[in-house]
């Protein structure tokens, strides 16, 4: 429990404090909901990283939740899709597009180590 010892227009100071806390005290709660989540996924074994390193990153995470730093927001995903052909140029980078599009043959996961996906194209004889 918080308590305000102030002179200042204490009425009015301690409230702002206060409100202060408790607007903060959601975000906490959720940062540690979601470690809690984390660690149970690196003691499950479920996680692609080793417990060690599950669990060290899980507490990081916390630790920069807590401190108001973690952005959870990731860009939609069509929007990671077309950066990751921003570099390409012409058929390439068409090719690339449709790839991120789901088109053509996809195999491997991300617990395999990465993700091929593949396009052929085929082009008239000279």
């Amino acid at each position: 429990m918080n308590h305000c010892h102030f002179r200042i227009s204490s009425t009015v100071l301690c409230a702002a404090l206060l409100a202060g806390q408790a607007l903060a005290a959601p975000n906490h709660a959720a940062a540690q909901a979601r470690y809690r989540q984390e660690m149970h996924v690196c003691d499950s074994g479920q996680s692609n990283q080793s417990p060690a390193t599950c669990r060290l990153e899980a507490r990081n995470a916390l630790a920069e939740a807590v401190k108001g730093g973690l952005n959870n927001a990731a860009p939609p995903y069509p929007v990671n899709a077309r950066q990751r052909c921003a570099d390409l140029t012409g058929a390439e980078r068409n090719d690339c597009e449709a790839r991120m599009r789901g088109e053509g043959e996809v195999q491997g996961s991300v617990a395999e180590g990465g993700v091929l996906r593949t396009t052929v194209t085929t082009q008239p004889a000279k």
